[in-house]
């Protein structure tokens, strides 16, 4: 009888939780939650600079820079844990790659100005 009480308990507690927390804590834990699903990818706030790593998450901004630059789009993943920017030297504009997509990257963490970055990455999306 203890058990039916705990389980409808902690049934009743995640749906207060769901009412009353910020959509966006919601938000991070769910993308959180992905990461662990995932085999071989790891949480972007564990990765350290020098690392090879797989990381999955959302296109929180995609940047084109101008024209009269060196072509390169820059991308913002986001997976609930912290982001990390993927830079694709020589590029301008590669489709699919758009705010809100989900997509999986491997390569080597750097790090410029205080962030982040991978360089080049091998990438996957996901369905629509």
């Amino acid at each position: 009888m203890t058990e039916i009480r705990q389980e409808s308990g902690n049934w009743l507690s995640r749906r207060l939780r769901r009412l009353t927390a910020d959509p966006n804590e919601l938000d991070a834990e769910a993308l959180l939650s992905d990461v662990r699903k995932t085999a071989g990818c790891e949480p972007v706030s564990q990765c350290h600079r020098g690392k090879v790593v797989t990381v999955t998450g959302r296109l929180k901004s995609v940047v084109h820079l101008p024209e009269g630059s060196v072509p390169t789009l820059e991308a913002e993943l986001y997976d609930g844990s912290g982001s990390v920017i993927l830079v694709w030297l020589g590029r301008r504009q590669i489709a699919g790659i758009e705010p809100g997509r989900t997509l999986t990257a491997r390569g080597r963490i750097a790090e410029n100005q205080g962030r982040g970055v991978i360089y080049n990455p091998w990438y996957e999306l996901s369905p629509a």
